[in-house]
């Protein structure tokens, strides 16, 4: 089993200001922590980022940078993406498969949107994936807590069943991660 870390949408716009997810750094502290450790494995590290035609994650903007305190190598792969699930109209299918990966370890913004559509995204395709519980975040709805919210689809995920495989959801500090 060939493994890949997905780092999603922790872009500069989600991680300050009135927009930024909660408990964010410390979330990429955690993440920080499990691509060193995937990039120490030569577990392919995967950063995807979202844009729109106009507003906050406009491509190029300040926004829609990677957040400053995201550590990264030269040798991550990126990919854009439009719409929330990861591979969605994106080369994200193509590069998995010319590396033949079969399992995804998901972390980053925003539970309820990127992380929760690339998940089912995931399991549609056929990957097993570990979701990083304390890994992922998203802000307040009005009617649930950005923490309610992570939790309910730590939840959610891992009793996922119909598509074959499953996502499993842990801590970062019980993520194994192996080429």
């Amino acid at each position: 089993m060939k493994t890949a870390l997905l780092v999603i949408d922790v872009q500069h716009a989600l991680c300050t200001g009135e927009e930024a997810a909660f408990d964010i750094d410390n979330v990429i502290g955690r993440i920080n922590a499990l691509s060193a450790k995937a990039r120490a494995a030569g577990v392919p590290v995967v950063l995807v980022q979202h844009e729109e035609s106009d507003g906050s994650l406009e491509f190029g903007s300040d926004g829609w940078q990677l957040a400053g305190n995201l550590a990264t190598q030269p040798g991550d792969l990126r990919v854009r993406k439009t719409a929330p699930d990861s591979f969605h109209r994106t080369d994200l299918q193509a590069l998995l498969q010319e590396r033949e990966i079969t399992s995804l370890v998901i972390c980053g913004l925003q539970s309820d949107f990127c992380i929760d559509s690339t998940v089912r995204g995931s399991l549609a395709r056929g990957y097993n994936v570990t979701l990083v519980a304390d890994g992922h975040s998203t802000v307040d709805n009005g009617v649930l807590s950005a923490a309610q919210i992570s939790a309910h689809h730590n939840a959610t995920l891992g009793n996922m069943r119909s598509f074959g495989p499953r996502a499993t959801a842990i801590p970062a500090t019980e993520v194994r991660i192996e080429a």
